[in-house]
């Protein structure tokens, strides 16, 4: 791939691993180019945080098509998982150890389709995890929680235009959910278990789209420098 193609702009698919941030994906491929083509600088950003936790789709947009991140991040989003019941983390997910345990009781796969319908819908109001880099007076939500704030965060609108469960292995449901921006699918799992009674968080999250973008075309090839010189 000549440089001047790549300045001009290209979108790239990348499958991040577990436990890797964005930045830290998008910060190897960077080096990649850089390495590769011996330059200082390069254009480069990704469309949609996806958290450390979880695995899957992240587009990467180099050289002029930086300018279409912020219309990529309104792209319709899929993703699959599974939650599980009976206790909660304070990050809604792996990245911290679990509290309030109980007790379940085996709810059918009706009871937890039901409940899950009921998160459906083009203005459903959620609440992000205090654990996240949404902003409140131009701190994060993170850094309040690190240092024992609480702070008063509104509920966000969001579309979640399908929620449906896949699997039932008690205490885990699995799941597959298509939604709009903004959409912390950490908050639908605690969520659902709020509605159900009983505490609730994501222990795996997989991001299989993003628009027409499919995670199965996603090339980590890519974060290494010999890619660009073939």
């Amino acid at each position: 791939m000549k440089l001047e193609e790549l300045l001009e702009g290209k979108t790239f698919l990348l499958d991040k691993p577990l436990d890797w941030t964005s930045f830290q994906l998008v910060n190897k491929m960077k080096y990649a180019i850089k390495n590769a083509y011996g330059i200082k600088k390069i254009k480069i950003g990704h469309a949609g945080t996806l958290d450390p936790k979880a695995t899957g789709l992240l587009l990467v947009c180099v050289g002029k098509s930086t300018k279409q991140i912020s219309s990529l991040q309104g792209q319709t989003k899929t993703y699959t998982g599974t939650i599980k019941l009976g206790a909660t983390t304070p990050s809604y997910d792996t990245e911290m150890e679990e509290t309030q345990q109980m007790d379940i009781p085996a709810f059918s796969i009706q009871t937890l389709t039901e409940a899950a319908q009921s998160f459906v819908g083009d203005e459903i109001l959620q609440y992000p995890p205090v654990f996240s880099a949404v902003k409140k007076d131009g701190k994060r939500l993170f850094d309040y929680a690190r240092a024992q704030k609480e702070v008063e965060v509104p509920p966000r609108i969001v579309q979640v235009y399908s929620f449906d469960i896949t699997y039932v292995s008690m205490p885990y449901v699995g799941f597959k959910v298509v939604c709009g921006k903004g959409t912390y699918i950490r908050s639908l799992a605690f969520d659902l278990g709020k509605s159900l009674g009983v505490p609730a968080y994501l222990v795996s999250l997989r991001r299989t789209s993003i628009g027409s973008f499919e995670v199965s075309d996603a090339n980590n090839q890519l974060l290494k420098p010999d890619f660009y010189l073939g």
